[in-house]
């Protein structure tokens, strides 16, 4: 329980943090703290079950962009406002690091391992994002008809 609070809160901060860093206006930081929270939880309770790195991510990242839409349609502001910094706690910073330093030292097989890893996981983030584009525009169609 407390492994999990803590994840909670890191992932909060994290999301809040990189908020601030981009500018995202002080009425939205706490929504998108917590649509990153939604989104990382997805993903853990994915990869608790053994779903898979890939399939965690791209699942993650359309909780995020589908709990964006919620909080721009509630909020009245962007959804890019949400998604960006919400999807910080999913980037593969370990793997592109892991993927740099296996080429540094001459480990090229490694890292071409680990950069397939980090294109894999970037590109089932960015269809996660498509995907949750498609059901929003899909919504937004039917509701205004």
């Amino acid at each position: 329980m407390t492994y999990l609070l803590m994840q909670i809160i890191c992932c909060y901060l994290a999301t809040l943090g990189f908020g601030i860093i981009v500018n995202i206006p002080h009425r939205a930081l706490n929504a998108c703290g917590w649509v990153g929270v939604l989104g990382w939880l997805t993903f853990l309770g994915l990869r608790t079950i053994n779903a898979g790195t890939i399939l965690s991510n791209l699942l993650a990242a359309l909780m995020i962009g589908l709990s964006s839409m919620v909080m721009a349609q509630k909020l009245k502001m962007p959804m890019i406002l949400f998604n960006i910094p919400s999807l910080v706690p999913l980037v593969p910073g370990g793997q592109a690091y892991n993927a740099v330093r296996s080429f540094a030292f001459g480990h090229d097989l490694q890292g071409i391992d680990y950069l397939v890893q980090v294109l894999m996981i970037a590109g089932s983030i960015a269809m996660g994002f498509f995907i949750a584009e498609l059901v929003a525009r899909a919504y937004f169609k039917t509701v205004l008809k």
